[in-house]
């Protein structure tokens, strides 16, 4: 479905709601540049550095889309587990993988809460932006404390420049990308409006002190366009 979610005046913040879950697809594809290359890209890493019988985890998981992606490619017995709040998400999900006859575990919980099995991978794409910076400082470690040995985080995020001019100008630019999506000027501010206080991005380098302070001994940009990047870390 195509989405419209804010072609009409907004009554609430943004949430991952039925409304929202029902174009979600769609909304991510326009709203987020280079979406289906940055996939591909987190997929193909993620297979490459999780032997046969690994356990990944994808959190904030939406659709499904990347653990799907993870399966068609990988040729390995892997156990796949996305994790998402939004029970409208996980309902998606799971009907997507059906699709696709891809085995993939999708739990509907509290990412926060939850109790992770020791990994070798965790994903998670633009996911962390929507955590309270106290908690999210708190997952991270607690990804970390999750991970074997040598274990993968891979993330994407949508960031802010410590630059107030170039802020500016990559908003500017962002907007213009998002009209060439059929986005109008009208669905851009609404959207805008009702991420405020919902959607907290940090600079590059909070990211990476974030990665850092929670023990990580390696954190490399693998992809970025404007202010949306991708970042790897290694336990």
């Amino acid at each position: 479905m195509e989405d419209k979610v804010f072609s009409k005046p907004i009554k609430k913040q943004f949430e991952f709601d039925e409304e929202v879950a029902s174009v979600f697809d769609d909304m991510i594809n326009r709203s987020v540049p280079f979406y289906k290359e940055v996939l591909e890209l987190v997929s193909t890493l993620a297979v490459k550095n999780v032997e046969n019988n690994g356990l990944i985890y994808d959190l904030g998981c939406s659709t499904g889309s990347t653990l799907i992606e993870i399966f068609a490619i990988s040729g390995k017995k892997l156990r796949l587990v996305g994790l998402d709040s939004s029970k409208a998400m996980i309902e998606r999900a799971k009907r997507k993988a059906k699709a696709y006859n891809a085995t993939i575990e999708f739990i509907e919980g509290d990412i926060l809460e939850f109790s992770f099995e020791k990994a070798d991978l965790f994903i998670s794409n633009y996911t962390l932006q929507f955590i309270r910076p106290l908690k999210r400082d708190k997952l991270v470690k607690k990804i970390y404390n999750s991970l074997k040995e040598d274990g993968i985080f891979i993330f994407s995020e949508k960031v802010i420049s410590e630059d107030k001019i170039l802020n500016k100008q990559l908003i500017d630019i962002y907007f213009d990308f998002k009209k060439r999506q059929g986005y109008s000027d009208f669905e851009i501010m609404q959207k805008r409006e009702a991420l405020e206080n919902v959607l907290v991005p940090y600079s590059v380098k909070e990211n990476e002190e974030m990665i850092k302070n929670a023990g990580f001994k390696y954190c490399e940009t693998i992809f970025r366009w404007a202010n949306f990047v991708t970042f790897f870390a290694r336990k």
